[in-house]
């Protein structure tokens, strides 16, 4: 609990400071770059101070002169801040949209062209996707829970479609991430964060126009996610 706390002390501090800093820049430039790098760093102190160290397996899979829509499982709330960190490059993803009206944090998500989703309406939610397609055809990474939410037990829910849509439609390939040790660190519904080590596998990427269609890229992402997690999490 403690760690916790001095955690989200850390936070209150840096991240109106790595606006100050990086707001004038980014104004200045009209590029984000520099802002994501300093919101990077400061997640990654902030992980330090936890007690969480992070590890990645498979990033040399990659081949950095294209771009990538990340799919990974989802059982934590600390699986963004630690995976996205840990990523080759700045990545978009899908953000609730009752974040996007915090003062600040609403306006850095919409300049790192993050994209709000509407869970609850599914026309706000399709046309989220596609907006996060132009994202991805504008050059960027994407990053996608394809869950939808975290899992209470640490087992595998089903998928969502609509980012396998996406994928389809704009022929970015697929990385699959399995994520482990997240769950124990800090599970759904619990406040404080335990340290421990995050372990992020990334699979060989899967090009969508290898499949007949949307059912078959989902049950290959979802089984090649599920390959490396426990039996009982599978």
């Amino acid at each position: 609990m403690l760690r916790t706390i001095v955690v989200l002390a850390f936070l209150a501090v840096m991240i109106p400071l790595d606006a100050l800093i990086g707001f004038p820049v980014a104004f200045i430039t009209r590029r984000i770059d520099f802002l994501y790098r300093l919101a990077m760093g400061t997640t990654r102190a902030a992980a330090r101070l936890a007690g969480v160290r992070v590890e990645t397996v498979g990033l040399d899979r990659l081949n950095l002169s294209r771009n990538y829509i990340f799919m990974a499982n989802h059982v934590s709330n600390a699986d963004p801040p630690l995976l996205i960190p840990a990523l080759p490059r700045r990545t978009s993803v899908l953000v609730k949209r009752e974040l996007f009206r915090i003062p600040i944090l609403g306006y850095a998500m919409r300049m790192a062209r993050l994209v709000p989703i509407d869970r609850a309406n599914k026309e706000a939610a399709i046309a989220s996707v596609r907006n996060a397609a132009g994202v991805i055809e504008s050059g960027i990474d994407m990053t996608v829970f394809p869950e939808g939410t975290r899992s209470r037990d640490g087992r595998l829910l089903p998928f969502k479609k609509g980012p396998f849509y996406m994928a389809m439609e704009t022929g970015v390939p697929i990385v699959p991430v399995t994520v482990l040790g997240t769950f124990e660190m800090l599970p759904k519904g619990r406040f404080g964060i335990r340290p421990g080590t995050a372990t992020f596998i990334f699979h060989p990427p899967f090009d969508p126009a290898s499949f007949r269609d949307r059912d078959a890229l989902i049950a290959a992402v979802r089984n090649q996610i599920a390959s490396a997690l426990p039996p009982d999490r599978q």
